[in-house]
């Protein structure tokens, strides 16, 4: 499964495809970066951890239960990887599921994230016939994935009260199927 965006003037272009044993060196890269992790709740700061995390990634895809894509962009010195975005919780009868995203340092501040997340967005409406709503959910501490929420479209929607693993309130931003 991949999905490409275009190169534009001002921005390279993104391909989000299913990871693989062969991202395990970036993923772990990605995650050495304390930002991320903070905002993470499964570690890959380990090469046994990472292997752990392809895995469960790999496996969720096989039993539908999420969509992970590694989002790669096609940079001067070939192909890098970005970010990670999720899509949770969908399925052939529901309405509703969630997406996530993570992106790495070295990338962040380039309109990476709601770019991978409008396409995965795209993506999921494409793929589920019943699908009429979209989550991103946040930490309120967290304004920057607010801006990607409301950069890939997202509507603001209510707080909702802290809870476990998440000891804050926080955001739900919602996207409506076209």
């Amino acid at each position: 499964m991949v999905i490409e965006s275009r190169a534009s003037a001002t921005s390279p272009a993104l391909v989000l495809r299913r990871w693989c044993a062969d991202d395990l060196d970036a993923l772990l890269a990605a995650y050495r970066d304390p930002v991320l992790r903070r905002w993470t709740r499964v570690p890959a700061t380990t090469a046994a951890e990472g292997r752990r995390w392809l895995d469960r990634v790999r496996d969720d895809w096989d039993d539908g239960s999420r969509y992970s894509f590694a989002v790669i962009e096609d940079g001067v010195d070939g192909p890098r990887l970005v970010a990670n975005v999720v899509l949770k919780g969908a399925a052939p009868d529901r309405p509703a599921a969630e997406v996530g995203y993570w992106t790495a340092s070295w990338a962040r501040g380039r309109g990476i994230a709601p770019r991978a997340v409008t396409m995965l967005s795209r993506w999921a409406f494409d793929r589920f016939e019943a699908l009429e709503r979209l989550d991103l959910l946040h930490q309120v501490d967290n304004v920057a994935s607010c801006r990607v929420a409301q950069k890939s479209g997202y509507l603001f929607q209510e707080v909702l009260p802290a809870r476990p693993p998440f000891p804050l309130d926080g955001h739900r931003h919602t996207l409506t199927a076209p």
